[in-house]
């Protein structure tokens, strides 16, 4: 689901993407508690086109955050460019965009498919 960048009463928003699968949300909610993030940070560390390709990610959400509305930062989500903090925000752009523009989305998303976690049903599809 995409988001406005404001609250009702005006208050900057920066998240655009958000899970609203509560099948998917738990099955996210198990790759973090597993270390998921820590590790795919510790990979931008070691990775540069991997962290590049998060490079774009995080300009491409901006850029499509400010599209609709500039909240004046350079402030995007789940921790981008530098580090990975919240799988779920990654998981849904992933989703909204297609494989390709988030790395981390789309690692996160390979893994529940290779674990035959991918959840069943209307939200999931």
């Amino acid at each position: 689901m995409q988001t406005d960048p404001r609250l009702p009463d005006g208050t900057p928003f920066p998240t655009l993407y958000y899970l609203t699968c509560p099948k998917l949300n738990s099955l996210v909610s198990t790759l973090e508690s597993g270390g998921l993030m820590k590790e795919q940070t510790d990979q931008l560390a070691e990775d540069e086109e991997l962290a590049a390709a998060y490079l774009r990610a995080h300009e491409s959400y901006l850029a499509e955050r400010d599209a609709i509305e500039s909240l004046g930062t350079q402030v995007t989500a789940g921790g981008m460019p530098t580090r990975v903090k919240c799988l779920h925000v990654h998981v849904a752009h992933a989703l909204a965009k297609g494989s390709g523009v988030n790395p981390m989305g789309d690692e996160a998303l390979a893994i529940l498919k290779e674990q035959e976690l991918w959840p069943a049903g209307d939200c999931a599809s």
